[in-house]
């Protein structure tokens, strides 16, 4: 019966997309591998680190990062070998921030004469909301994502790490929001995602008013980042640990355990234990919570399939 089964199913040509499916797996790593200004590297099971990859810019934010990005994590996120990422920058520093001469020729058509004002504004409006998606890819990436910062995290740095799940620092680490410095309102995450990051609705309109830069004890302090680390190599090796962490555990409940917090905290505890509530009604079913007792009580460590 299965082989009649299956013989019909190619007949018809149901089974395509997951051939499909397969055979674009090796042509994402390949795309992984191609990056102009990210570098992808795997340093251990399930652990995928995503590195700022242009260290003599200092970082800074050019075009094609911003495109780089939403194909990176769109990649990761569907990638059955990825389980956690590690985000890093090359070089002295994490991130300058936007690449201010990259994006000359667009900032002076912004404010060029003679267009209809209401078309310019139509396309900066789809382009502002691009750049936005570069950052919501990651909060979306149902994936865990560990921000280790080391240096400068400047403008677009922190709309960046905003948008990471758990934040790490070296000492030297300093942060700015710089855009009002620039004559603009941040506007790809930084004033949406930071209050609800730090909790403190006083702390966010000083940093974002003043520019003022933040140390990393300050950092901490704020609840921006969770640990200091003395250096970049000690910071990298800390936040490898975290990762292999993440990694060893259910694929299943890590990445359900991200999608339910992002759903509380933008939902009231009503909605979000209702969707809790339907979210599981699927997961418990999982081979997975069978696995992970049975390894407890063994006292084993359990291994969970590919997801």
């Amino acid at each position: 019966m299965a082989l009649v089964l299956g013989r019909r199913l190619l007949s018809r040509g149901a089974v395509a997309p997951l051939l499909s499916r397969r055979m674009t797996s090796s042509t994402d790593m390949q795309r992984l591998d191609q990056f102009e200004s990210l570098s992808v590297k795997r340093p251990s099971s399930f652990v995928v680190q995503v590195e700022l990859n242009r260290p003599t810019k200092r970082n800074a934010m050019n075009r094609a990062f911003w495109r780089e990005m939403v194909e990176c994590f769109n990649l990761l996120s569907t990638d059955e070998n990825c389980r956690v990422v590690l985000l890093t920058g090359a070089g002295k520093c994490f991130t300058a921030g936007l690449d201010l001469m990259d994006f000359a020729p667009e900032m002076m058509r912004w404010t060029a004469e003679g267009e209809d004002v209401s078309r310019k504004a139509m396309m900066l409006r789809r382009f502002i909301g691009e750049m936005q998606e570069s950052f919501t890819v990651i909060e979306r990436c149902p994936k865990p994502v560990i921000a280790a910062v080391h240096n400068a995290c400047i403008g677009g740095g922190i709309d960046l790490i905003t948008a990471c799940d758990v934040r790490y620092c070296t000492e030297d680490a300093v942060f700015q929001i710089k855009e009002v410095d620039l004559g603009l309102a941040a506007d790809v995450g930084t004033l949406q995602r930071l209050p609800k990051i730090v909790g403190s609705d006083s702390v966010v309109r000083e940093l974002a008013l003043t520019a003022a830069k933040m140390d990393a004890g300050r950092a901490r302090e704020i609840g921006l980042v969770s640990r200091v680390f003395p250096d970049r190599d000690a910071m990298l090796e800390g936040g490898l640990a975290v990762a292999k962490e993440i990694a060893a555990r259910s694929p299943v409940a890590v990445q359900g355990t991200k999608v339910n917090l992002n759903y509380a905290r933008d939902h009231s505890t009503a909605e979000s234990l209702d969707y809790m509530a339907t979210w599981n009604a699927a997961m418990l079913q999982s081979e997975d919570v069978m696995k992970a007792a049975t390894a407890q009580m063994a006292k084993e460590t359990p291994v969970f399939s590919k997801l």
